[in-house]
This record gives structure tokens, sequence and C-alpha cells, in this order.
């Protein structure tokens, strides 16, 4: 899924809970905490924008409650 500046992330919940999402460099350093808030159920987006960061690989974790449940890799291209 490569992008240049800016891409949408998206998500569903079955359910309401706590929402963490944050974005990881390569070597796992946070740059990014995109959402940390309860939401009820329902189907989300939010927006990464990488226009003042380098071209690389980029994670997103997406936690909800005290459970992990993804981890994805995203490629920034300048």
């Amino acid at each position: 899924n490569p992008f240049y500046q800016t891409t949408r992330i998206s998500y569903s919940l079955q359910k309401s809970n706590k929402v963490l999402l944050k974005v990881y460099t390569l070597i796992g350093e946070e740059i990014y905490t995109l959402i940390n808030e309860f939401q009820e159920a329902g189907t989300y987006s939010t927006i990464f924008d990488a226009r003042h960061h380098p071209g690389g690989i980029y994670f997103y974790k997406l936690q909800l409650g005290d459970r992990f449940v993804e981890a994805k890799k995203m490629i920034l291209v300048r």
C-alpha cells in the first residue's frame, strides 16, 4: 500500500471500546498517536499525514482495550 503524503487508516468496532492507534518508524520509534479515546461500535477512519517525514517504511498499531488487534506496514513514497 504505497502512499504519497497522506493515507487513510480505516477500521471497524463490533462493540464500544477504548481505541489506541499509533504510528511507528521502521526501528520502532513512536512518532504519532492518531487516536486515544473511547469509541462506540461502528466504522471509523483517520488520516496519517506524513508530509514532514522522510520516505520509508512505517507501521501502525491498532489496540482495542487491553487487547492487541493488529499492526500493519505502510510505505511512504517520496
